[in-house]
């Protein structure tokens, strides 16, 4: 049976790639009795390792085509996907079926490789089922399997923008659990390697799989300079994150000794094909034979793709050569010392989440607000600051000595959860970030595609942002964030999780974000308060701030024990002690946040009375004027 054209260089690239990885793993050696584990054998390990590589092709076609389709085919004006997007969103659905089918079909096969068993032996239920409950791996292909599911089942319904984009959102989402969870999150610098894989897990599948997906476009048809330039500039953001992130995650695995070894020689294959990748991208970008040069980034990235795989199957060196502590295991790294104010200052250690994240954050804001002044519009320079302020606080607390000795000590973690809920959030709706993005970006025109704009413009209206943006939701979050996290026995399962420890960064920041936008926000919210109920919501959380800080100082049992305990860091004392002094910073933190947040929206109440005061004098004057020129109008007709 002949291959059709249109989906022969694609099997030819997924053939590559898939002969690249099986000959790695035939020649890698016995990957199981170094780290004390039983040989599953051959069949288990090749089979997982084909099943492994056809699920990241499949994520990479869901979560690439539709990226392809929100933001590089061009949409509507009415807010309905293009055909060509539609064609995309179609093709991912299909991708996301068979993302699905490998997930489900990977979770026995990891948990034969967790179990040192052959695959046919993992399939009987009383094996496989307390397998999967003692290992985290399957679960995370659980969490995949179902983020595949929710992406294939949306996208098969989507004829709207939003709903390709919240299909994008769930294979975002199911790009992350196996980064989260791999050997990348065990052992020392595990922080620094699980940051980067995920980074680089999603950054990969949106770059080969939108690749793909514009391959298949310029099959139907060449006429597509806009789909270029847009693949142009997500393909090179792709490239530098992937580039980047994949040799910190190597090298922080392999060790620089280590990098001498097989595992140094096939990271470095697989940098060398996203290399080689990027400098074909950009010759097609200028020159060249179009499509052979998409087909030889194509081909090299499915390559790249079998190399990252096989490095999940080889030994990183330094869990044979240096083999982690207690902390190292938990933390990544070893807090021997207790912090002094040399250590908080300089023992700085980067938080490549949300670090960098603040870091770009504040190059994109001063970008805008340069464009904003080179066409002579004013910003003001006080929300400049204070975005430039939120976005530092978000820096010290994640990556500074702080951030590193946060995770030992719970008055230490109470002043990262304090500062990342209640400081930055304030500052940074106070920066005006939405406003500013609206006003500096380009307007499509009539005839143009819908550009960032446009789409920041959809997603502000989407139902989705009008539910948590709503007053009542918002405070709930805010407020009830405290208790359910810390009382709930939620805290105690988190913490000895690097990926847990994120999320919870993640959901501080998200959840204190959204009530200072709705209380103080510059930017307008989908339903807007008057001040008076604003000032309203401010007294109503302050009692739960304080009640909650009292109940932590008044509590006799510690929460996170067994964490703690693990941890053992003899320099803290007494937990209990701890855990006292973590409540007396919540109760006493919120305070000053909600000063600043009761008098920014007072100072903005003002300036509304202020502008609607000085709307009614123009309203009289017009009034006046007219009945002045009624006047004249009637003197004359009687003269």
């Amino acid at each position: 049976m002949k291959t059709s054209p249109r989906r022969g260089p694609f099997v030819a690239a997924v053939l590559a790639g898939l002969a690249l990885l099986l000959l790695m793993v035939a020649t890698a050696g016995d990957v199981y009795t170094p780290l004390g584990n039983a040989n599953p054998g051959p069949s288990t390990t090749f089979g997982f390792a084909i099943v492994r590589f056809l699920a990241v092709i499949a994520e990479a076609g869901c979560l690439g085509g539709l990226v392809f389709a929100s933001f590089i085919a061009q949409g509507r004006k009415d807010g309905r996907l293009s055909a060509d997007a539609y064609e995309a969103v179609r093709f991912a659905a299909g991708c996301g079926a068979g993302w699905f089918v490998m997930a489900v079909t990977a979770v026995p096969f990891s948990a034969a490789v967790a179990a040192g068993l052959p695959i046919e032996e993992t399939l009987r239920p009383e094996v496989l089922v307390p397998t999967m409950s003692a290992t985290e791996e399957p679960k995370a292909w659980l969490c995949v399997a179902a983020a595949a599911a929710i992406a294939s089942i949306v996208a098969r319904q989507a004829l709207a923008w939003r709903t390709a984009v919240t299909a994008a959102a769930a294979a975002l989402a199911g790009a992350l659990p196996l980064a989260a969870v791999g050997r990348a999150a065990v052992g020392a610098g595990h922080d620094l390697a699980t940051n980067a894989l995920l980074l680089h897990a999603p950054a990969a599948s949106i770059w080969l799989g939108s690749l793909i997906a514009l391959i298949a476009r310029l099959s139907r048809s060449t006429a597509a300079e806009p789909f270029l330039r847009r693949y142009r500039r997500l393909s090179t953001v792709c490239f530098g994150i992937v580039v980047l992130s994949g040799p910190i995650g190597g090298i922080v695995l392999a060790r620089p000794d280590g990098l001498f070894g097989r595992y140094g020689l096939v990271l470095a294959i697989e940098t060398s094909l996203i290399i080689g990748a990027g400098l074909a991208r950009m010759a097609w970008g200028r020159r060249g034979p179009r499509r052979r040069l998409m087909l030889t980034e194509l081909v090299l990235l499915a390559m790249a793709t079998g190399g990252s795989v096989a490095l999940t199957v080889l030994i990183p060196p330094s869990f044979i050569a240096d083999p982690a502590t207690v902390q190292e295991t938990l933390l990544g790294y070893n807090l021997d010392a207790p912090p002094t104010l040399a250590r908080m200052l300089l023992g700085w250690r980067p938080d490549l989440l949300f670090g960098s994240a603040a870091v770009i954050a504040v190059v994109v804001y001063l970008v805008g607000v340069r464009r904003l002044r080179g066409r002579g519009d004013h910003w003001p320079p006080g929300r400049t600051a204070a975005w430039l302020a939120g976005c530092a606080v978000i820096v010290v607390v994640t990556s500074s000595g702080l951030g590193v000795y946060a995770p030992g000590t719970f008055s230490l973690h109470m002043i990262t959860h304090m500062a990342l809920t209640m400081f930055a959030p304030v500052l940074l709706v106070l920066g005006g970030p939405v406003t500013l993005a609206l006003r500096a970006l380009p307007t499509a025109g009539a005839d143009a595609p819908p550009g960032p704009r446009d789409w920041i413009v959809s997603l502000l209206h989407a139902p989705v942002t009008k539910f948590f943006a709503h007053p009542a939701m918002a405070t709930v979050l805010y407020t009830g964030s405290f208790y359910g996290l810390y009382f709930s026995g939620l805290f105690d399962k988190a913490m000895p999780f690097h990926w847990a420890h994120q999320v919870m960064k993640a959901h501080f920041l998200i959840t204190g974000y959204l009530f200072a936008w709705v209380v103080v926000g510059t930017d307008r919210t989908p339903r807007e308060l008057p001040h008076l109920a604003r000032l309203g919501m401010l007294f109503a959380v302050m009692p739960f701030h304080a009640f909650f800080g009292v109940a932590l100082m008044s509590s006799q049992t510690v929460i996170g024990y067994t964490y703690y305990h693990y941890l053992d860091l003899t320099w803290v004392g007494d937990l209990l002690a701890d855990q006292r002094l973590g409540g007396g910073i919540a109760w006493a933190s919120g305070e000053l946040p909600m000063v600043v947040m009761v008098v920014a929206l007072l100072a903005q109440w003002a300036r509304s009375d202020e502008r609607k005061a000085r709307r009614t004098d123009r309203r009289g004057d017009d009034e006046l004027d007219a009945y002045n020129a009624m006047l004249a109008e009637l003197a004359a007709r009687k003269t």
